[in-house]
């Protein structure tokens, strides 16, 4: 797994029947993935689960891979 970098922005635009989202780092690196509707749906459906969760105190990161 690539090391952990910073999210500098997001960018979201529909590509056919797709939506193509691009994460740009602070480092200047861009990755861009095509998602379907549920995919994103899925995703903020997580991101809602998040956001209205208590902080945990402890080591910051992201989650281990399933």
């Amino acid at each position: 797994m690539s090391q952990t970098q910073k999210l500098a922005r997001i960018l979201a635009s529909r590509s056919g029947g797709h939506i193509e989202l691009a994460l740009a780092t602070e480092g200047g690196q861009t990755l861009k993935v095509l998602a379907t509707q549920d995919q994103i749906d899925m995703l903020v459906d997580e991101l809602e689960d998040i956001l209205n969760s208590p902080a945990e105190e402890g080591p910051s990161g992201p989650p281990e891979a399933a």
